[in-house]
């Protein structure tokens, strides 16, 4: 784990990125969220971002196949 939130976030994220790939699954809008630097306390945030029917179904079936085991 790395000290320096953004790098950390940024790791976070291709690594989600990368695990959702395994399952056929691509958020377009993951990344890092700029505006936690705003914060007085800044913390990293992930954004998910948007995904069309398809993606957020195929992603329910993921979650929920994972859940069972």
């Amino acid at each position: 784990m790395t000290t320096e939130p953004h790098t950390e976030a940024q790791a976070a994220c291709e690594e989600l990125a990368a695990a959702l790939k395994q399952v056929g699954i691509v958020l377009p809008s993951l990344g890092v969220d700029p505006i936690w630097l705003s914060d007085a306390w800044p913390r990293a945030l992930v954004e998910l971002g948007r995904c069309n029917l398809e993606t957020a179904h195929r992603l329910i079936a993921v979650l929920k196949r994972a859940a069972e085991r």
